[in-house]
Order: structure tokens, then C-alpha cells, then sequence
């Protein structure tokens, strides 16, 4: 973790506040790097953090098997793997009404008609899931009123710059900096 301020205490203080909201959100182990620019004088926070490899989304075929039975014209879902079962059931709702779905055991839904092509819909993204958690410490990590935000994020890294004021290019290339040391594991 590299956090970078012509102010030495002003590092020292960004960085402790940076672990502790990590270990608030049991971000540590998901997180390769990180490396900060902060400079009060010239308003601007630039953040950039290399997230870990996350395993594959998981499809709904992969936790559940799904059949049609074409007299009834029902769609049977049976559970596999019932820590995905409140995913399958978000995603279900989206789609569906919950006077739709009907859920004769904890293992079985049914729905009226032919759904099996919902054997290929996402039930779990951790890329995402991890993602969507940097950015929840992004934003607790940034300084109230810096609401002017530039997304710079890449795949793996998560970066933003953010300030007051307009966003200069300076700061941008600063950004694309951190971006490739990441890249590059410096």
C-alpha cells in the first residue's frame, strides 16, 4: 500500500483510516495493492486498487437442474446447492411475480411455462459481488465533499479521482500511472 502526500502525517492518518474501513469490510485478503494520491493544497484524492482473481460467475445450471414437463407446461427447478438459493430466488422475482413461483419444498420451485432458458442466467458473480464492495470503501474513503468523481477502473483495478473542484488532467495522468504499476505489480 503506497499512499502518497507531501504531508508525511497526512499519509500516515489516510492510510490508517484506508486499513481500518478494509478491515471493517473484510476487504484485505481480497486486495492485491493499493496506492493512494492525496494532496489538500491541490483538492484531489486519486485511488487505485487491484482486486484478487475471483473465481467464475455461477450460472443457474451449475447450482440447479431444471426440466419442462410439456403436459403440465411447467418449468420444475430443483436445487442443487441451497447456498444459492436466495440468489436464484432474487433473480426469479425480477423476472417473475411471487404468485408465479410456487415452492412446494425448500428444494423445488415451479413456474408456468417454459423457462429452461434460464439454465445460462447468472446466480453469482464474485467479480462483481468484490467489486461492488472496493467501491463501497472508495466511497467511505474519500473526503466528504469531494463529489466531483472520475472512474477510471479497468477490469481488475478500481480507480477513481476525486475532488472539489474540475478535474485536471494532471490528476488523470496520475490515475493512468497508478493503473500501470498496478498492471505491472509495482
Amino acid at each position: 500500500m503506497l499512499v502518497e502526500c507531501y504531508d508525511e502525517r497526512g499519509a500516515e492518518v489516510y492510510e490508517i483510516i484506508i486499513k481500518q474501513i478494509f478491515q471493517d469490510l473484510v476487504l484485505g485478503s481480497s486486495v492485491d495493492d493499493l496506492k493512494a494520491y492525496v494532496n489538500p493544497d491541490d483538492p484531489v484524492f486519486v485511488l487505485a486498487i487491484k482486486m484478487r482473481k475471483t473465481s467464475n460467475a455461477i450460472l443457474f445450471e451449475e447450482v440447479a437442474n431444471l426440466s419442462y414437463n410439456k403436459a403440465n407446461d411447467v418449468t420444475t427447478i430443483l436445487i442443487d446447492n441451497e447456498n444459492y438459493l436466495p440468489n436464484i430466488l432474487k433473480l426469479l422475482w425480477r423476472q417473475f411475480s411471487r404468485d408465479e413461483i410456487y415452492q412446494p419444498n425448500r428444494y423445488q420451485l415451479e413456474i408456468k411455462g417454459d423457462y429452461t432458458s434460464l439454465k445460462t442466467e447468472v446466480v453469482d458473480d464474485p467479480h462483481s459481488n468484490l467489486q461492488r464492495r472496493v467501491y463501497d470503501a472508495i466511497f467511505r474513503i474519500l473526503p466528504e465533499g469531494f463529489k466531483i468523481i472520475k472512474d477510471l477502473s479497468t477490469e481488475d483495478i478500481v480507480t477513481v479521482v476525486a475532488t472539489d473542484e474540475l478535474i485536471k488532467d494532471a490528476w488523470i495522468e496520475k490515475a493512468h500511472e497508478y493503473i500501470d504499476e498496478l498492471n505491472n505489480g509495482k
